[in-house]
């Protein structure tokens, strides 16, 4: 389901955003989930949900895939 402007965000929203997302689209898809509960309440369920998503996005972001370098930092 797509994400429509206007219409509440929910934590399925945040975790079919996140889930697909792989290490070269991992720092994308977090500027996107952080502008998406920006404006959300802090006790909101889909905020809390958000931020842990961005968390692993941060992680995942550090692994190119790419044998031969490493963490890929150095691209």
């Amino acid at each position: 389901e797509r994400i429509v402007p206007g219409r509440r965000v929910t934590v399925e929203d945040i975790r079919s955003l996140a889930g697909p997302s792989t290490p070269h689209f991992a720092l994308q898809t977090r500027n996107r989930l952080r502008r998406l509960i920006e404006p959300l309440a802090e006790d909101d369920p889909a905020r809390a949900e958000g931020e842990r998503q961005i968390a692993k996005l941060d992680v995942l972001a550090n692994f190119s895939g790419d044998p031969r370098s490493g963490t890929g930092a150095d691209h």
